[in-house]
């Protein structure tokens, strides 16, 4: 499979299996120093790679790619083992830390892959002069963060890493919650 067939694949994922509403998060993949991002505004449910908006590493994002262009250029350029960024917004990993504080996976899985997952507070009205550099920032180091209130970033050396990323840190938030809920886990 072609890598920008590859990135819609994953992407339809995201909304298929509701870590995305119909037209919310976005994905990049790297290809030489090509950077394939989804459009701004698109729709997950049809969006093919024809859609898809060709960024170079060493020039401004193109038209028409997501607000997030920049955001995936930065981790890219900080990071050149990283070749995928996806953006999502599970709610259940939102939910866990809307409170501000970093997530501390309670359960085996999480904690196998995540020994915290950072947590970056952006007011609304500072997400696209901020986002970028701390977002970026923090990704060199973890391989997920999550801007409070609003979504999950995870980048890896491959768009299926970014993918396992991403759903592990949602079912260990989802665990977290009806464990919290069931009086099994306590609150801090």
């Amino acid at each position: 499979m072609n890598i920008k067939d590859d990135l819609i694949r994953h992407y339809h994922w995201l909304r298929k299996y509701g870590y995305n509403d119909s037209h919310s998060g976005n994905a990049s993949v790297r290809d030489g120093s090509t950077l394939w991002v989804t459009p701004t505004g698109c729709c997950a449910d049809i969006l093919t790679s024809e859609n898809l908006i060709a960024c170079s590493l060493h020039q401004p994002p193109a038209a028409g790619a997501s607000i997030d262009a920049p955001l995936h250029l930065a981790v890219m350029k900080k990071s050149p083992a990283v070749n995928a960024v996806l953006h999502s917004h599970g709610a259940y990993s939102v939910a866990m830390t809307m409170h501000g504080e970093d997530f501390f996976p309670a359960d085996f899985e999480g904690q196998l892959y995540f020994r915290k997952i950072p947590v970056i507070t952006i007011p609304y009205e500072r997400y696209t002069l901020d986002a970028t550099e701390l977002v970026s920032d923090m990704l060199q180091h973890y391989p997920v963060t999550v801007v409070r209130g609003h979504g999950v970033y995870a980048a890896a050396e491959s768009i299926n890493l970014a993918y396992k990323w991403t759903c592990s840190f949602e079912l260990s938030a989802k665990t977290c919650f009806l464990a919290k809920q069931a009086g099994t886990l306590k609150s801090k």
